[in-house]
């Protein structure tokens, strides 16, 4: 079954790009009450801290699933779905609720004060942009891949592995054995004498 292993591959390497590029572009634009109402752009990055690293997980996690074997497949399943919920979460949160503490970092960055409450004090206003969303519908794609990747694992066939394995290994040979491959067998630990 290719086909699956494929679709599995393809969407989490998709969900994984989608939260890679959101996190260098704007979320948030932060109006502040400091006289000229300057605006700050808070890139997802800034926005949710986990989404860089965890991206990329994915999107690791998804080039090694076209070649991981079956009880690996399982455990990158489980992996690929706690992604999912931890970025989901955390783009759900600024996407239903705008919390300052999302641009605490960036406004602290260009104005010195730090804390939740001052920089809410300072903050006029706070306008989304469409990448917590975008990043949010990628996490339910990156979530829906790892549930099917669970689901459907077992019927992937073997692993891509298998096609890399040497004449040797595989127990086929198409010359006759010789001192080379004696000592090579050695190196495996198997005793060539016996």
């Amino acid at each position: 079954m290719r086909r699956p292993r494929s679709l599995a591959v393809v969407a989490m390497l998709l969900a994984g790009a989608i939260g890679v590029i959101g996190s260098t572009q704007t979320w948030i634009d932060v109006t502040l009450n400091d006289g000229a109402q300057q605006t700050l752009a808070v890139p997802g990055s800034d926005a949710l801290p986990v989404l860089t690293p965890l991206s990329l997980a994915a999107l690791a996690l998804g080039a090694a699933l076209s070649i991981a074997g079956p009880i690996v497949r399982y455990v990158f399943g489980a992996l690929g779905l706690g992604i999912a919920a931890l970025i989901g979460f955390g783009a759900a949160q600024i996407v239903f609720s705008t919390p300052v503490s999302a641009t605490a970092a960036t406004v602290t960055e260009a104005t010195g004060i730090s804390g939740v409450d001052a920089v809410g004090d300072l903050v006029a206003g706070l306008a989304l942009t469409p990448w917590p969303t975008i990043t949010l519908l990628a996490q339910v794609v990156l979530a829906a891949a790892a549930v099917f990747t669970l689901v459907t694992a077992r019927r992937w066939g073997s692993s891509a592995g298998r096609k890399y394995q040497t004449a040797a290994a595989s127990g086929e040979s198409s010359r006759p054995h010789d001192a080379i491959d004696s000592w090579d067998d050695l190196s495996r630990g198997d005793d060539p004498t016996a």
